[in-house]
């Protein structure tokens, strides 16, 4: 058993929360690159790789018939996709480092908490099948790492409450993994729920693209981090 699988998305976020912790980076166009950089390689990885494995057996699992040229799978995918767009109005862009405001926190906020959690489960689930998809998953949980544990330093809360987020959220994804792989019944609905993790990657990944950029103004760097996400997620 490759055990990287687990230990790369849960290393991401503790890293992550590390550095927002004692070294408190600055520079926002950084970590705007970041996103990008993660965007990039996730979605390549997602169109690459993912999907066309998910079509694959879909295909298989119906002997190669399928009505008015469709796939059930495609379905899925949109469930995803709406399921994603219904977490951030909790979540309110966490996943995608879309988070504002330094209005003081007395608590965690749960809705937030529940809904980044249940994304980063989701997630891992098709990691048990798609091993590559750890990389992916771990390059997209570290500048959220970041953006999330100074927002929470900014927002004063305590300590022992960003600690208690930060390491269910780093669990969250290995936990995932560890459910698809050891829940044997999960295996007959495998393309379902990869359809479903499809949409919700999509629809990340693609915001995370159009959001690293003020104004969708063309920049270079932007770009030149983008083509070398899909080129790294290629040659996975």
């Amino acid at each position: 058993m490759d055990y990287s699988i687990y230990f790369l998305p849960l290393f991401a976020v503790l890293i992550g929360y590390f550095i927002a912790l004692f070294l408190r980076p600055k520079s926002k166009k950084n970590l705007k690159l970041l996103l990008a950089f993660s965007g990039a390689f996730l979605l390549s990885l997602t169109v690459m790789h993912l999907l066309p494995e998910v079509y694959e057996a879909d295909l298989h699992h119906s002997d190669g018939h399928h009505h008015h040229h469709s796939s059930p799978i495609g379905i899925f995918i949109m469930i995803g996709i709406v399921f994603q767009i219904v977490l951030e109005y909790f979540s309110k862009g966490a996943e995608h480092g879309h988070v504002h405001g330094h209005d003081k926190m007395q608590a965690i906020p749960w809705l937030l908490f529940f809904s980044l959690c249940l994304h980063a489960l989701l997630e891992g689930m098709p990691i048990s099948n798609h091993n590559h998809l750890a990389y992916g998953i771990a390059i997209h949980h570290f500048p959220i790492a970041i953006i999330l544990t100074t927002f929470f330093v900014n927002a004063q809360l305590s300590k022992k409450a960003i600690f208690f987020f930060m390491m269910i959220f780093a669990l969250m994804t290995p936990l995932g993994t560890f459910i698809s792989e050891n829940l044997h019944f999960l295996s007959k609905y495998y393309t379902q729920i990869s359809g479903i993790v499809i949409g919700i990657l999509f629809h990340i990944s693609s915001t995370i693209i159009f959001e690293s950029s003020e104004g969708h103004k063309f920049n270079l760097a932007k770009l030149s981090v983008i083509v070398l996400g899909i080129i790294l997620a290629y040659f996975m």
